[in-house]
């Protein structure tokens, strides 16, 4: 045990490294951006009345517990760092579960006296220790940035306990999918669907008199993400919410040890579907084939797509009008996008996450490159005439057609949002432009996980990630935040053309399109003389 224990720790520690110490920085941030942007306890009420009067942002933020600074620090930061753990702990337990079978490894430790439940034993383990690491850290970090320790340790355990159930929920996939990529597609629907649930439930929850505080529906319940913002860190401080977190792991965990206990090595829960007796003719062709193996992801990534679309519209009249009277919220949204009137200002904002959105889709095509090159099935295309810069200029075309699909999909969601209003034509002109620059930003995801594919395969599924997430942060968050423009400016999403007003900002667009066509033409250049590498 000691053994696998110390393999896993020596495989995951720059990428735990990564991703912890960029959660503490961002529980870290939360108190400075909350002290520049809404310094007197009149804006942050203001701020907590929005988004008691608004369900789209309490779909994407906390739970309101008080207008108290470090009350509004956890309301605004928690949700992220959750959201963050989730992923952190799923990854890593579909890694070390379900991908290590792909790829062989779990049968060369099954071939030695260890027992066939230990290698998911140590997995259990080494995640349980790295959310733990995570909720002192992210304590640490609250405390450092001035926050109150007792409150602090609460939400950053409070994190961590998010870490551990969905651990168990990971570890569960790797054993109901037989491959790591329907494992790894379960973990993220779900922690998505759960993240959702909790918002939904916060959404439609009961508000106070003077709405500085929610008491959340039903719906929040059935979500680990609701257990842990009840808790209520520097309000109530339910320290007990903590234990159905752990509790949820450990169970889900167990089940996972049994079920590893009952299968054969290598089968899974879910049958594959049959194929069909002869390939249709799109088989025919290299980047047919592409299509064939991605356009589960592609699609899925495409409906998300046109939801944005539809809330982006649907809701920005809404939040306009609200807004009339209430300057914390139109502060807050002209903080995210720079500008422009507020309904404009909250199509971009969603819009911004739609750039997120595409450029998952294009990461999550890219990596599968370096997935079949791991699993050895890239070696028997690459041995007929297909040569390797046409391999992956398949991979990157199919990439760029998944991004027009996300964000053309967000445009007609746009127009679905606003059908029959005035302005329609006009507001789903914007939403085009923002679509169009969003699709360049992602485009420069794309080229650089294709360059880092090129030059450093095996780093390419972890750091395309890692790129993606900060992309969201920075772009997104960072203005929120308080984060320096210059760190702002660093993440693609921020940097797309928008629409303020009756002008079109092109903003960094000269400069997204130069990275995307150095980047891409740089990847394929290098991919000629690149040998496979054909493991993790």
């Amino acid at each position: 045990m000691i053994t696998l224990l110390r393999q896993r720790l020596r495989r995951d520690g720059r990428q735990l490294a990564l991703w912890i110490a960029g959660s503490a920085l961002l529980a870290a941030m939360g108190n400075v951006a909350v002290s520049d942007s809404f310094a007197t306890q009149e804006a942050r009420a203001g701020l907590l009345a929005a988004a008691i009067g608004n369900p789209v942002i309490l779909l994407f933020r906390g739970l309101p517990s008080g207008a108290d600074q470090d009350q509004v620090v956890i309301f605004l930061i928690l949700p992220v760092l959750m959201f963050l753990a989730a992923l952190m702990s799923t990854f890593l337990a579909v890694r070390h579960t379900r991908l290590d079978e792909e790829q062989g490894r779990a049968e060369l430790v099954a071939a030695t006296p260890a027992s066939r439940t230990a290698p998911l034993m140590a997995t259990a383990i080494h995640g349980f220790a790295a959310d733990v690491v995570l909720a002192v850290l992210v304590s640490l970090a609250f405390i450092a940035s001035g926050l109150d320790a007792g409150g602090s340790f609460l939400a950053g355990f409070a994190v961590g306990g998010v870490g551990v159930a969905f651990l168990g929920v990971g570890l569960l996939a790797g054993q109901v999918m037989r491959t790591s990529r329907g494992a790894n597609s379960l973990s993220v629907w779900t922690v998505t669907a759960l993240f959702l649930v909790c918002g939904f439930g916060n959404a439609i929850g009961t508000p106070s008199d003077d709405l500085q505080k929610m008491e959340s529906s039903w719906l929040t319940w059935l979500s680990p993400f609701g257990w842990a913002e009840n808790t209520r860190a520097f309000d109530e401080d339910v320290w007990w919410l903590l234990l159905p977190l752990v509790g949820l792991g450990v169970a889900l965990a167990a089940v996972s040890l049994w079920l590893q206990s009952v299968r054969d090595l290598g089968e899974g829960f879910v049958a594959t579907r049959l194929g069909r007796p002869s390939a249709g003719a799109l088989l025919g062709s290299p980047i047919g084939l592409v299509w064939r193996l991605t356009r589960g992801g592609i699609l899925g990534w495409t409906f998300g797509g046109l939801l944005i679309g539809v809330l982006a519209t649907s809701l920005s009249g809404v939040i306009d009008e609200f807004s009339e009277d209430n300057q914390a919220i139109r502060d807050m949204i002209a903080q995210m996008t720079g500008g422009g009137d507020t309904a404009q200002a909250t199509v971009a904002v969603f819009f911004t996450m739609l750039g997120v959105l595409a450029a998952c889709c294009a990461v999550q095509v890219a990596c599968h490159a370096r997935q079949e090159e791991a699993h050895g099935t890239a070696e028997p295309v690459l041995s007929s005439p297909v040569s390797r810069i046409r391999w992956l200029a398949d991979y990157l075309v199919i990439a760029l057609i998944g991004i027009v699909l996300v964000t053309g999909a967000a445009v007609a969601g746009a127009g679905i949002g606003v059908a029959g209003q005035d302005g329609a034509a006009e507001t789903v002109a914007d939403a085009l432009v923002m679509a169009a620059g969003q699709a360049v930003a992602a485009a420069v995801f794309l080229a650089v996980t294709a360059l880092v594919f090129v030059l450093a395969p095996r780093l390419t599924i972890p750091l395309a990630w890692s790129l993606v997430m900060l992309g969201l942060v920075f772009g997104l968050f960072g203005p929120l935040f308080g984060f320096p423009d210059w760190l702002v400016d660093l993440s693609p999403v921020a940097q797309a053309p928008t629409v303020a007003g009756d002008e079109v900002e092109l903003r960094g667009l000269w400069w997204l399109l130069a990275i995307t066509v150095a980047g891409s033409a740089g990847a394929l250049a290098l991919m000629r003389r690149r040998e496979l590498v054909a493991t993790s």
